[in-house]
């Protein structure tokens, strides 16, 4: 599992992440929400290591991601769609993570085939549709077959029928027992996806809770989830403010 302890990150003036303190558990789709500009790509850089806290501690069960050889076998993650260099196919990107990671070549054919990627193997990527590239870096993330998956907005790009099967994988990824954290700002996606939520406002906790305890907090019995996302949200926003005056 993942487990943040009081992490905190600041830039300059700015702090991109308030101490927070959230424990994401195997076998559940867990949603990360908030607003643009709340510090769920910060916080998702510090799980995986590529930012370092000011602050705070953040494990995977119970070791700094770093101290994990072979990171793949442990974490897959997907931050960026477009991080994958253009100039390569689908095939030799996912090779090079393989052995980079010490992992056999086999993956890569079995992990296309996973994403439906499977007759697109030797075009390149820098062809490839947003939709197309959301999957490829899917199937870079299970290329190590690991238990803790990690995806920033990877429902960007994809169209209805994408949708529909990215449901149905992390559902299936999270009923094998694995612990799957997924950053998004649809909240209505969210409600359809996860069990649980975690919300922040400004790098700050405001929810951590399953998707109908946080329905629970709406005043009236026709408040959505967004109507209870908007003003949970809002108020953090105002009260941050406040502090800063």
């Amino acid at each position: 599992m993942i487990e943040a302890q009081e992490l905190t990150k600041r830039y300059g003036r700015t702090t991109a992440v308030d101490r927070l303190t959230f424990t994401i558990r195997p076998g559940h789709v867990t949603g990360f929400l908030g607003p643009n500009g709340s510090g769920k790509s910060t916080t998702l850089r510090l799980v995986l290591g590529l930012n370092a806290a000011d602050s705070g501690r953040v494990t995977v069960d119970g070791r700094a991601l770093r101290e994990h050889r072979r990171g793949l076998r442990h974490v897959g993650a997907s931050l960026d769609a477009n991080d994958a260099h253009g100039g390569r196919s689908a095939r030799d990107h996912l090779a090079a993570l393989a052995c980079s990671n010490g992992l056999s070549r086999r993956r890569v054919g079995d992990v296309l085939a996973e994403v439906g990627l499977e007759s697109a193997a030797r075009r390149r990527i820098g062809g490839f549709s947003l939709g197309m590239k959301q999957r490829l870096g899917i199937a870079g993330a299970l290329l190590g077959d690991p238990p803790v998956l990690i995806f920033d907005e990877p429902f960007n790009g994809l169209d209805a029928a994408g949708i529909v099967w990215i449901r149905g994988l992390f559902r299936r990824l999270a009923a094998e027992g694995r612990t799957v954290f997924v950053s998004s700002h649809l909240l209505s996606e969210m409600a359809q996806l996860a069990d649980r939520l975690v919300v922040i406002g400004r790098g700050a906790l405001i929810a951590d809770e399953t998707v109908e305890e946080f329905a629970a907090r709406g005043a009236a019995p026709s408040a959505s989830l967004e109507d209870v996302f908007m003003e949970l949200t809002a108020d953090r926003l105002d009260h941050r403010a406040g502090d800063t005056k």
